[in-house]
């Protein structure tokens, strides 16, 4: 039965789910949808605290994103290490925000 949702995810997040090679997410439709939601939702909840973290505490864009990035991979996170970077890239982008290499 498929999934009667408006919502796409992009392919900067889709690349987690798809096998290079393969065109086909490697998990079922309503995972996929479920864990961008998450992602996307968690981005958008950093925003406002990432730009109140910079004025506060006097830090850098690059210093409020890697703290972001940390505590997106602490174990009390329902993040996996692919989608806390994907979260804190999503985040910059939101900010206007130079992204962390995390290469």
């Amino acid at each position: 039965m498929p999934i009667d949702n408006q919502i796409e995810p992009p392919q900067s997040f889709m690349a987690m789910y798809v096998k290079p090679g393969q065109t086909r997410p490697n998990a079922p439709q309503e995972v996929v949808l479920a864990r961008y939601e998450q992602c996307e939702d968690m981005a958008t909840l950093l925003a406002e605290q990432a730009q109140t973290i910079a004025f506060k505490e006097n830090l850098s864009e690059k210093e409020v994103l890697e703290r972001c990035h940390h505590g997106l991979l602490t174990e009390s996170s329902d993040f996996t290490e692919k989608e806390a970077v994907w979260v804190t890239y999503r985040l910059a982008e939101l900010l206007g925000w130079e992204p962390p290499d995390f290469e």
